[in-house]
């Protein structure tokens, strides 16, 4: 293998490994963001039923349930 064929081996080499990178950030990118929606979603549900809870409270409190 002469100097020019190693170097474009080792350029392909780094070229691969760096694709590699990329493609596992990517995957930790779509990972965190997929968890922080998720986060979102439970966290607007709990909300949801906590307001819920507090106009049921209003109106045991107000005599407006039936």
């Amino acid at each position: 293998m002469n100097n020019s064929q190693s170097a474009n081996y080792q350029a392909g080499q780094a070229k691969g490994q760096a694709e590699e990178k990329s493609n596992q950030l990517m995957d930790q990118a779509s990972n965190a963001a997929q968890s922080a929606k998720e986060s979102m979603q439970q966290a607007g549900q709990q909300l949801q039923a906590k307001a819920q809870d507090a106009a049921e409270a209003v109106k045991d409190a107000t005599g407006m349930k039936k």
